[in-house]
């Protein structure tokens, strides 16, 4: 059984990854991940996570409300789109 969004986010990782490698991160932030990782913390990294979807969605939304696009929610469970 293939993972929805795995497959999403490798393709997104094809497509995108040599740009989004060279954007750098805030300081300290690779650091403070690299320690989430090693102590297996993973209520913080999957918080983190939800951050950034959120703020995605967020600005996703807004740029759609000014173009005058009525954004829709569009459910379904077998596709995961950006």
């Amino acid at each position: 059984m293939t993972n929805p969004y795995a497959e999403w986010f490798e393709q997104l990782r094809s497509e995108y990854g040599e740009q989004l490698r060279a954007m750098p991160l805030p300081d300290g932030l690779p650091e403070h991940l690299r320690q989430l990782i090693s102590a297996h913390d993973e209520d913080a990294i999957q918080f983190m996570i939800k951050l950034a979807w959120q703020f995605g969605a967020q600005v996703g939304y807004a740029a759609g409300s000014r173009e005058g696009v009525s954004p829709a929610l569009k459910i379904n469970p077998n596709r995961v789109e950006a």
